[in-house]
């Protein structure tokens, strides 16, 4: 669904009988355009006959993390003087692991969800607007008065390492079991559900009891917060793990190919039905519970930046899990989106889209044979 496509089509949602002179009107376009769209949206099953009737769309949930990103840096080649202030440059981004993924979904195609937690803020307001422009789709999404949207501050020194940082993340203590529960219809009718570790443990624990109907694709995040899904590992459809957080949920020290079979094995051992384990440049080891393994290098692309290799790997998997790809295709799915990830300065690429995922597999199937 394209980004108009999905403005239309929330207008039609809040009133089924708008006419296609007054979506022209809200939309700045021709009543021509907006034929064209309607038309679209009938043939993708979307909307059906005469007044709109609204059909019950196939979508995607991401619940997890959204961020205001704050970092500063002192001028090239300047040392960061500590308790004084250093000039330099400061930028402001929008992260959070959650609204990464939900961010490469949408320029998947895919029609995304994503529930969070923002404060009354003004940075509440600018991912709102960024998520309408993407068009995710908030309306689960929890809002704190007097809350604070959750924000990431940090201080690189002049190799551009990180020197400091604050986080302040309270704000999803406020996604309790109870406002979960009150969304419950909405998870289980989703294709697809996928957390990362920003919710609360015993959040993560009521979606892993309670929402049966979906699959529950986990991004652990860190080690400090992989600890979180440990008692529900058994209740997961498919875990991403980077080595080190592999290491921490299955006990297993990975040094090889032996122990990173192991550690595997291990995880699939408490239910779990896919492990696709992270090896940065090292690539990719994948296994699931009808047995099958795979073992793929990463693509070999000139990197401009790996901070949102794996928010798009996991896009691209649930991606290729809607397309009913194997164990094997979907890491090649993965892959391939975290090459197109590498190819961007910012976290996310732009030039994300399905076409270029498809064009991508394309080029490393070509490669490998040759």
């Amino acid at each position: 669904m394209t980004k108009r496509e999905r403005q239309l089509l929330n207008w039609i949602e809040e009133n089924p009988l708008i006419s296609q002179k007054d979506l022209a009107e809200k939309a700045g376009i021709t009543r021509s355009s907006v034929a064209v769209h309607i038309s679209n949206l009938m043939k993708k099953g979307y909307i059906a006959g005469k007044g709109y009737i609204v059909q019950n769309a196939p979508y995607v949930v991401v619940a997890g993390g959204v961020n205001v990103d704050i970092g500063g840096q002192p001028v090239k080649g300047t040392p960061l003087v500590p308790h004084d202030s250093n000039p330099g440059a400061v930028e402001t981004s929008l992260g959070g692991v959650g609204r990464n993924i939900a961010h490469n979904m949408a320029l998947l195609g895919m029609d995304v969800r994503l529930v969070t937690a923002f404060g009354d803020d003004i940075s509440a307001q600018k991912i709102a607007a960024n998520c309408g422009e993407l068009g995710i789709d908030i309306s689960q999404s929890l809002v704190v008065p007097d809350g604070r949207t959750s924000t990431y501050l940090f201080i690189n020194d002049e190799d551009g390492d990180m020197a400091l940082a604050v986080s302040d993340m309270e704000i999803y203590s406020h996604i309790t079991p109870q406002v979960l529960a009150q969304r419950q219809r909405f998870f289980n009718n989703s294709q697809v559900i996928v957390l990362d570790t920003n919710l609360p443990a015993e959040s993560i624990a009521w979606l892993a009891e309670n929402c049966t109907s979906a699959p529950i694709f986990a991004d652990p995040v860190s080690t400090a917060k992989a600890e979180k899904l440990r008692p529900v590992l058994g209740k997961i459809h498919t875990l991403k793990p980077n080595r080190l957080e592999a290491e921490l949920l299955s006990g297993v020290s990975i040094t090889g190919e032996a122990s990173l079979r192991e550690a595997a094995e291990v995880l699939l051992s408490t239910g779990l039905r896919r492990v696709f384990i992270s090896l940065g440049a090292g690539g990719v080891y994948a296994a699931g519970q009808d047995g099958s393994v795979c073992r793929l290098p990463a693509a070999p692309v000139k990197a401009v930046n790996t901070t949102g290799c794996g928010d798009a790997f996991m896009a691209a998997i649930t991606w290729a899990y809607l397309q009913g790809t194997d164990l094997e295709e979907t890491v090649r799915a993965g892959l391939a989106a975290a090459a197109i990830a590498m190819g961007s300065v910012g976290t996310i690429n732009p030039a994300m889209s399905e076409d270029a995922l498809r064009e991508k597999l394309r080029e490393q199937a070509y490669h490998s044979e040759y």
